[in-house]
């Protein structure tokens, strides 16, 4: 299977409720692909789907994987994660993913910088809102040498200062709709923007998304990985 959309210097928009879903190799476990190197291996962002019952072989992590679960329950060998569950399996971990009542999880895998080992089983829901700028809220989900994942909520209403995104910006949308001068995002659609790159971004409704950002410097992207 040829490489998808793995040019990171360009901004790329999926809206994933608008894509067909792709059979895994295994039964039960369909994916949309964001981004991907390979068929089953190198560095992968997809958002998947559990039905009822499904399980996955046990596998290694070689550079790592990071969850966020959307929907239902994502389960492994340590535990359960409902929705709002946010995961990172270091590299080198591995693990048997199974789903007894069904699940859709946002994923990355094979893109841990090197010497991030941290291990995270969360679940935001827990965690408390804090003040972020403006009238934002934010639950901080991961942070290492530049880089940094949250969880930001914005109230109806909400204008953000034009700005740019050094390292650049991953965002998908888990509620509501989120906006620009570029266009508009609901829920389900994932964006991301390269180094540098600048927007004008607002809401209309409540909306909460998912953000990942400094993980597209130059300098990072173009890392020795641990393979």
């Amino acid at each position: 299977m040829e490489p998808f959309n793995l040019d990171r210097s360009q901004v790329s928009v999926i809206r994933t409720q608008e894509q067909a879903w792709q059979d895994s190799p295994m039964a039960g476990v369909r994916r949309i692909p964001l981004e991907r190197e390979a068929a089953e291996s190198g560095q992968v962002t997809s958002i998947v789907e559990y039905e009822a019952g499904s399980e996955f072989r046990p596998h290694k992590h070689p550079m790592g994987e990071e969850i966020f679960v959307l929907e239902g329950v994502f389960s492994d060998q340590s535990g359960d994660y409902p929705a709002g569950s946010y995961l990172r399996n270091p590299p080198g971990s591995q693990h048997a993913p199974f789903s007894k009542s069904g699940c859709k999880l946002f994923v990355k895998l094979n893109q841990f910088q090197q010497g991030d080992q941290q291990t995270i089983a969360l679940q935001s829901d827990d965690q408390p809102w804090l003040q972020g700028q403006g009238g934002l809220m934010v639950k901080p989900l991961h942070d290492f040498q530049g880089e940094h994942t949250a969880l930001v909520f914005w109230p109806a209403g909400e204008r953000f200062v034009p700005h740019r995104h050094f390292g650049g910006e991953e965002i998908l949308v888990v509620s509501g709709c989120f906006k620009d001068e570029h266009g508009e995002y609901p829920a389900g659609t994932w964006i991301r923007s390269p180094h540098m790159s600048e927007h004008y971004p607002f809401v209309d409704e409540d909306t909460v998304i998912m953000v990942k950002v400094g993980h597209l410097h130059p300098d990072l992207l173009t890392q020795d990985r641990i393979r």
